[in-house]
């Protein structure tokens, strides 16, 4: 064998050598994608006092109010199913709850279901079919072009009272019953309606499940299972058992309301709801020119382990909970300036839980500077399966307005709580979160009556490169166009379409009201999201106008059923016609030809603009420059 001479030596080390740095490239990438931040780019949501929106939310939690009702007839018959004794059998002892309207009203069709199998449909899958649909919208996705993409779903859900009802009279079941109330087939149906081939998760945890579904959903993200998430949880109360085995454990607080950190803190009032969000790893996010909400930094989830019983809490679980979500976002406890409570008003749990976040946020914070720490419980109950993500929406509202919500029912300081050698408050109004270190950092818990407990750390959206929340369109989705996109345009196209002519001439009377209320809305945002970010149906009307005013009134002709230029309605085709372009021959074109699709198409700029350069090498004069000449000369003066 011959030896190696020293030049192959250190060919072979430099091989060595850039292979070395490849590998280190790669791991390194690799660490980069473990922890890299999520991005929450839509929302949607039915909550308690007819927070049906994002907005709607907002409002409800910045003036101070709750959703809390007596129970009507349409759940139960509150009258036999109530005694005041806890201790009476087969009774219960409130008669208040945060309910939600109208659980009772789907629109089958919309989605693919016959009205018989709807019948055995449980509403709470039928909420998260609408509010995941309306969750994409506000994204400024199109749902249908969702179809056999690597999209996720993971799901919050832990009590079935329809299968209750339903299953009662055994001679009634139908062959959809299973499907229409499985666990499984809450999430296994958005992923069918929809066309996902992403992970389908439906989790049980009791109050934490749907915390514990978007951090699964951030690790599928991370690990490149999932291009896209869709996560969240719902909760709806329709039968008396859960209420009645909740009043035998005593945890139930008599008026229905959770008064968190209050010296009468007497348990905790019920909640029901439904809240998904649409999660996109922030690098995507970016790229794609989403609207970014805010960004999860990190997320833990843990168990309580030996406690002294079941259902009791876990002081330093909590703590290590919490050091390990930090740990995960790489965000320091000083940086956190409002953390989310799970808050539900108990005697026991809120001492423990208020000495867990004193102990892992005393480093940064103190009297002057406290953390603050609040819980949505207060103003719309605890949602159980649904709390977690009730939590997470309104920290990322209050991070988006840069305000701290008050929190509810806190007249008396607990005195089981050492207020005075804690560096924490709990807001009574309406006050501006601080920056500190430069930026917005919250967090949220959600503890398990089972022992399962998680935590999200958020930070607010980045201010570079994402497009700022805007006013949303009426069908409640981004009304933001791309940056490219941003251009002055002569005339604008709005296409709207809907599954009926009811349901079409009903967006366009909602198209009415929102441009006549939001004149600050730019006509090109708005012709963007509802042209390129909606389901295109069956019966569609498109309108050419060249601003505001001329669109309204368009708008306004199709109400009346008054046929003007401009405005075309009808019905799409099974078998929509090929289109076909034709162009002239030789001689036809002419100075300044197309400029108009030059200034105020991004499109056909960019085209035009690549055949710029890569006819540059080979022409005397510039493309652009015989084409669309800077004083516009006649053509007889021209290069053509």
């Amino acid at each position: 064998m011959e030896p190696t001479t020293n030049k192959e030596q250190l060919s072979l080390s430099k091989q060595m050598f850039l292979a070395l740095k490849q590998a280190e490239a790669k791991l390194e990438m690799m660490e980069l994608a473990k922890s890299e931040p999520i991005a929450i780019i839509g929302i949607g949501c039915r909550f308690p006092g007819n927070a049906n929106t994002p907005e709607s939310f907002w409002q409800l939690l910045a003036n101070g109010e709750d959703g809390v009702r007596e129970i009507p007839p349409e759940r139960w018959n509150l009258d036999y199913f109530y005694h005041p004794d806890p201790d009476t059998p087969g009774k219960m002892y409130i008669r208040h709850a945060s309910l939600v309207d109208q659980v009772d009203q789907f629109e089958p069709e919309f989605f693919g279901i016959s009205p018989r199998e709807a019948h055995s449909l449980d509403p709470q899958q039928r909420f998260l079919l609408e509010v995941t649909w309306e969750a994409l919208e506000r994204a400024g996705i199109n749902p249908q072009q969702l179809e056999n993409t690597h999209t996720g779903v993971f799901l919050g859900i832990g009590q079935n009272d329809y299968a209750d009802l339903g299953f009662n009279q055994l001679e009634n079941i139908s062959p959809y019953d299973a499907t229409g109330n499985g666990f499984c087939f809450a999430a296994g149906r958005l992923s069918y309606f929809l066309g996902l081939q992403g992970p389908s998760l439906a989790i049980d945890t009791a109050c934490s499940a749907s915390l514990v579904a978007i951090h699964e959903a951030c690790h599928s993200l991370r690990r490149g299972e999932s291009n896209l998430a869709l996560a969240g949880g719902v909760q709806l109360m329709l039968s008396p058992h859960v209420t009645t085995a909740l009043s035998k454990l005593k945890a139930l607080s008599p008026d229905g309301r959770c008064k968190t950190f209050d010296a009468a803190a007497d348990g905790y009032g019920r909640g029901e709801g439904c809240g998904m969000v649409v999660l996109k790893r922030l690098s995507d996010a970016l790229k794609d020119g989403d609207q970014i909400w805010s960004v999860i930094r990190g997320s833990a989830v843990n168990h309580d382990g030996p406690s002294s019983g079941l259902t009791v809490p876990n002081k330093l679980a909590q703590e290590q909970l919490i050091q390990q979500a930090l740990k995960a976002a790489k965000i320091e406890p000083s940086q956190v300036g409002y953390v989310e409570a799970h808050g539900t008003g108990t005697s026991l749990g809120d001492p423990m839980e208020v000495r867990a976040l004193g102990t892992v946020f005393e480093e940064g914070h103190n009297q002057e500077h406290p953390l603050r720490i609040g819980s949505v419980k207060t103003n719309i109950g605890h949602l159980e399966a649904a709390a977690g993500i009730a939590g997470l929406i309104k920290v990322v509202l209050q991070l988006q307005h840069q305000k701290i919500a008050p929190s509810l029912n806190f007249k008396h300081p607990n005195p089981y709580i050492d207020w005075e050698n804690l560096p924490l408050e709990v807001p009574t109004q309406l006050i501006p979160w601080p920056l500190s270190g430069g930026k917005r950092v919250g967090g949220v818990s959600s503890f398990a009556i089972s022992g399962t407990n998680a935590h999200i750390v958020l930070e607010e959206a980045p201010r570079e490169g994402n497009r700022q929340p805007p006013p949303v369109s009426p069908q409640g989705g981004k009304a933001t166009g791309n940056s490219e996109d941003c251009l002055e345009r002569s005339i604008n196209l709005l296409t709207l379409s809907a599954k009926t002519e009811m349901a079409l001439a009903e967006l366009v009377i909602s198209y009415l009201h929102y441009l006549e209320n939001h004149p600050e809305l730019e006509l090109e945002d708005v012709c963007h999201t509802a042209n390129t970010g909606r389901a295109h149906f069956k019966h569609r009307l498109a309108v050419i106008a060249a601003d505001r005013k001329e669109l309204v009134e368009k708008l306004h002709y199709q109400e009346t059923g008054e046929q003007v230029v401009g405005l075309f309605s009808g019905h799409a085709s099974k078998n929509p016609p090929k289109i076909v372009f034709l162009f002239t021959g030789q001689g036809s074109q002419y100075v300044n030809m197309g400029r108009q699709l030059y200034e105020t198409q991004p499109t056909f700029r960019k085209a035009l603009e690549q055949c710029d350069q890569i006819l540059e090498s080979y022409l005397e004069y510039r493309l652009l420059e015989v084409l669309y000449p800077q004083n516009a000369p006649s053509s007889s003066s021209s290069l053509l």
